[in-house]
């Protein structure tokens, strides 16, 4: 229980300097407003992909408690981050092999980001009727 209780607590210290990470590489960009709010929400989903999915509650939690939240709010937000968490799990790889797809076109900006999207899009089909490219 204690190794359990040592283990949540490490996860979440780590998962509030991923989030304190984001909060500052957006003040060092000098983002405002929706672009900062767009930056933080991505940053906070990569920082959640990159973790074991075990840790999927832990991380959500100490965001939530980064926003302050309690009560039915976080348990709201916790449960929708937990449930994104796990829908991006199977798309995580096909994210990794997309943007090393890009990088290997050399693609940046729109042209990459409209790659990426369509190639997940793409793995994503293939994966739901079980033919491959």
């Amino acid at each position: 229980m204690k190794k359990l209780l040592v283990i949540a607590f490490a996860s979440l210290i780590a998962s509030g300097m991923a989030f304190a990470d984001c909060a500052g590489d957006a003040t060092a960009k000098k983002l405002a407003g929706a672009a900062k709010t767009s930056f933080l929400k991505k940053c906070e989903a990569d920082a959640m992909a990159a973790a074991p999915k075990d840790d999927a509650v832990a991380k959500c939690d100490a965001m939530a408690a980064d926003k302050k939240l309690a009560g039915a709010a976080k348990t709201s937000f916790t449960k929708k981050c937990v449930a994104d968490a796990k829908a991006a799990a199977p798309k995580d790889d096909a994210a990794a092999k997309c943007d090393a797809q890009a990088a290997e076109k050399k693609l940046a900006g729109a042209a990459k980001t409209s790659f990426t999207k369509k190639c997940i899009a793409d793995a994503a089909a293939a994966a739901g009727t079980g033919a491959k490219k």
